[in-house]
């Protein structure tokens, strides 16, 4: 997966140590199907996601990473809910732990291709047929599918 520039930058000065980054997590919708990308990283089925920019807000990363990642055109209905992950090890030794903000988007335009080296598929899956896939994976969908105006706040080992 490419690393955002100013995290190599980081990870110059830091080297291995636990970075706190902010990211986000696409539910995209269309109808009574969500788009799904297959991580290149582990193979996993997931909701797109990715790293926040400097000053960029968390709405336009999400968007942004629908439009780099499955070359569709999405837009955020509502912030679903906020939490911290696991930290994660890289095979690099890099470790990293995020504060994800899952958000409900609506498709607008396009059909889903692999748009960069992130993934090795995607596509819509009905919501009731659902690949296998993490847990969290699929608690971030659920959450974004709950019907409520305002945003879950998810406190526990796993966002």
């Amino acid at each position: 997966m490419p690393t955002p520039d100013f995290v190599l930058q980081l990870r110059e000065r830091v080297g291995n140590a636990p970075l706190w980054l902010t990211g986000t997590t696409a539910v995209v919708l269309r109808g009574e199907e969500v788009l799904l990308v297959k991580r290149a990283d582990s193979g996993d089925w997931s909701p797109v996601a990715g790293i926040v920019e400097p000053g960029e807000h968390t709405a336009d990363t999400a968007e942004r990473e629908v439009w780099e990642e499955a070359r569709v055109r999405a837009v955020v209905e509502r912030l679903a809910a906020v939490g911290v992950t696991e930290e994660y090890e890289y095979p690099n030794g890099d470790r990293t732990r995020y504060t994800d903000h899952t958000y409900r988007l609506r498709w607008v335009s396009g059909e889903p291709e692999v748009g960069d080296d992130e993934s090795t598929a995607v596509g819509w899956f009905r919501l009731d047929d659902l690949p296998p896939m993490p847990e969290r994976y699929a608690q971030r969908i659920a959450r974004a599918l709950e019907d409520r105006a305002d945003t879950i706040l998810v406190r526990g080992p796993e966002a």
